[in-house]
Order: structure tokens, then C-alpha cells, then sequence
């Protein structure tokens, strides 16, 4: 390997040979390499690590113009939308540092490919269901560090230089760091790194396979992390489609979550029946408080999110009403209050992913605020239910 060579790996398997490249996702050296070596004729086609969503999202930086927000909100994936901003915007600020674009080498790997009519393979899973397998492998108490996690790349200011993204192509550095990671969290590297590896490896054999005829030499562009892992597993794991399907399946959600909401809001009611039946006065109390501590902390929430005043006065109303509900939540009825007071701009959607680099440019973007008002206002309800629900039974033990 010489000194601006990334680290490679070379797999044969059943007639083709595959030269996997390990590259530093904001390196320009390794978008130069994979540009370079994507344009030799000698590989019959070229796969990178991405998904279908992240391809059309590099071939088309409109994408996010198209966003129909209401119906993100409607189908709950305001929480993965945010999650995919805050890790583009975490990327995005580090190559801001560097003076690269993100993701480069798969980008240029792939125009180089097209440009001379070789086949382009996306081999990697959607983002979004790697997400939603971390998510849901994860405890419940164990998901409060993620989240803040995520708030915490968004935050965070630390510099980083261009030769310690350039170290990162060094096999023994990276692997080294992810078996840092997984002596803390095994789940996470599992899920965001050994899966992957092993669904990658599927692919590559299943687009080998599927072709018209068997490519000799395939150029495998991926991040330097899962180089030895995507070696091992096309070593050592036999084709199989069962195995791709499950690696691309969500595990069936539990269902306690779903009861829980129903079980407190039904014992939340009866305590109000009991309360009035006791004493009107006693009733009118807890009710007033329930109102106060669950709305109130509604309203907080999405006045951190400096959301409209008839949005945070809507959430202060729905809150106390909408978490005797589960079937609507005060969050849902905040975004869409945002949405009808301050609609957002073309030039919002435009400048989305750009905004969402800087902390600031969440609150200052009409799309990234109305995220914030979402996620801010149900966790202030959730908290609000739970701190007025102990509220409630306080008063009927106390009269």
C-alpha cells in the first residue's frame, strides 16, 4: 500500500474477484481514489456502500424540497427524519471543517462508474431500518442515551483535523475503535457495523449472481470500518436469501408499549371518577393540576422550541385531552398547529441541510423547527402525564 492508498481487500468468490476499498467518508484522498480507480475499465462494475434513500439524496439535492411534512408527522417518522438530519448534520459539519463534501468518494466512485457505463451496485440497508433495529434492540432506559447522543453530535464543537480523518483509513486504527465500541455497547456495534458487513456481503454475491454475466472484477467502495468485517463475511458466508431477508427485516415491536399508554390513561380516568365522586371540589383540584403540570409542560416544550404563541397555547389545550387519547398525541397536534401558523418556505426546504449543521439553524429554519415543536411537545406531555398522573393519586390518598 503506498503512502495515499487506502486500505484494501481482495475476495475471490465463485469467479469473481472483489477488491474491497476502505475509504474515510470526508477524505478528499479517498474520494480521489475512488474516483480513480471506479474509471478503470478492468472492473466490470462498481458497488458502494449506500442505500436507495441516500442514492437519490446524493443524485438529487432537491430531495428535501419534496418533503411532505404532514404526512411524516401522520405516519410517526418525525423521529427518524431528526435522526437522519443530526447525523447528516454532524458529517456535514466535519467536512464543513475539513473543506470536503460528505461522502465524496461514493459520489465521484459513482459518476465515474456511470460515465463509462459500468453497472452501479447499492449495496448497503436503508438507513432508516439500520436505525429502527438500533432503536428497537435497545431497552427502553437504554434509548434516553441514544437520543442524547444524537443531541450531543449536534452540539458539539470539537475540532477535528484532516490527518486524523486521513488515520481513520488505517485498518488497525478503526478496528481498534470499534472494538472499543463494542466492549461498551455490543448491541450497537452489532446493529450499526457487523450487520451490515454480513448484509453487504448478500448483496454483492446476489448482484454477482443476478447478472447478465458474472462480472471477473467488482470495485467494492466502503468506509474503512467495515473492511475486515465485509472481507470476513464474503469469505465465510454462503449466498443466502433468508439471511438477507432477516438482516432487512424490523423485529416485530413489543407489545407492552402499545398497552401502557391505555393502562395509564385509564387509571388516570378512574382516579378523576373517584376524585368527583368524593367531592366536587376534590375533583375540580385534581383536575385543575393535571391540566397545569401535563399542558404546562407541553406549552414549555414548545416554547423551547420557539414555536408560535397559538401553537404553544394550542399545546397548553390538546396536551391534558390528547394524553387520555393515545390514538392522537399532543406532539402530532403542536406540528400541525406550527405547520398552519408558519408554513415553511421554499428557501426553508432548500436550505435545510445546510440550517441543520449549526444548532441555530434548527431553530431558524421553518422544517427543522417544526421537528423540534414535534419532539419537544411529546416529551414535555409524556413527562406532563406521568408528574400529573403521581399528582392525581397524591390527592385522592390525601383525601
Amino acid at each position: 500500500m503506498t503512502e495515499n492508498q487506502g486500505p484494501r481487500k481482495i475476495v475471490e468468490r465463485d469467479g469473481t474477484r472483489f477488491t474491497l476499498l476502505g475509504t474515510a467518508h470526508v477524505s478528499r484522498a479517498s474520494a480521489d481514489e475512488a474516483a480513480a480507480l471506479a474509471a478503470e475499465q478492468r472492473f466490470d462494475a462498481v458497488a458502494v456502500e449506500l442505500c436507495e434513500t441516500r442514492h437519490r439524496a446524493m443524485r438529487d439535492p432537491e430531495q428535501l424540497a419534496k418533503l411532505n411534512l404532514f404526512q411524516v408527522f401522520r405516519e410517526g417518522k418525525a423521529g427518524m427524519v431528526a435522526a437522519n438530519l443530526m447525523l447528516s448534520a454532524y458529517q456535514r459539519r466535519l467536512s464543513e471543517q475539513l473543506g470536503t463534501e460528505p461522502g465524496a468518494e461514493m459520489r465521484q466512485a459513482d459518476e465515474a462508474a456511470t460515465a463509462r457505463g459500468a453497472p452501479v451496485w447499492l449495496v448497503d440497508r436503508e438507513v432508516g431500518i439500520t436505525l429502527r433495529r438500533v432503536y428497537r434492540a435497545h431497552r427502553w432506559w437504554e434509548r434516553l442515551p441514544l437520543i442524547a447522543g444524537l443531541f450531543a453530535s449536534l452540539l458539539s464543537r470539537e475540532e477535528v483535523s484532516e490527518a486524523d480523518i486521513e488515520n481513520l483509513k488505517q485498518g488497525d486504527v478503526i478496528e481498534s475503535s470499534f472494538r472499543e465500541l463494542a466492549e461498551h455497547s455490543g448491541i450497537l456495534h452489532e446493529k450499526l457495523v457487523a450487520e451490515r458487513d454480513r448484509y453487504m456481503a448478500q448483496r454483492l454475491l446476489a448482484e454477482a449472481e443476478s447478472a447478465e454475466q458474472r462480472p471477473r472484477e467488482v470495485l467494492v467502495v466502503v468506509g474503512a470500518g467495515h473492511l475486515e468485517g465485509l472481507a470476513m463475511a464474503l469469505e465465510s458466508h454462503p449466498r443466502d436469501a433468508l439471511s438477507e431477508q432477516a438482516l432487512n427485516s424490523m423485529p416485530p415491536p413489543a407489545r407492552w408499549p402499545r398497552v401502557i399508554p391505555w393502562l395509564v390513561a385509564g387509571i388516570i380516568i378512574t382516579g378523576f371518577i373517584v376524585g368527583f365522586l368524593r367531592s366536587p371540589e376534590l375533583g375540580l383540584r385534581m383536575a385543575g393540576d393535571w391540566i397545569l403540570i401535563n399542558g404546562g409542560l407541553s406549552a414549555l416544550g414548545a416554547a423551547l422550541a420557539l414555536a408560535h404563541p397559538v401553537t404553544i397555547i394550542g399545546s397548553m389545550l390538546a396536551a391534558p385531552l390528547t394524553s387520555l387519547n393515545p390514538t392522537i398525541g399532543a406532539g402530532f397536534v403542536a406540528a400541525a398547529l406550527e405547520l398552519t401558523m408558519r408554513k415553511p418556505r421554499v428557501a426553508d426546504f432548500q436550505s435545510l441541510r445546510d440550517d441543520v449543521i449549526h444548532w441555530s439553524g434548527w431553530w431558524r429554519n421553518r422544517v427543522a423547527r417544526t421537528l423540534l415543536v414535534f419532539l419537544f411537545v411529546t416529551l414535555g406531555s409524556a413527562a406532563g402525564t406521568y408528574l400529573g398522573g403521581f399528582r392525581v393519586f397524591e390527592h385522592l390518598m390525601a383525601g
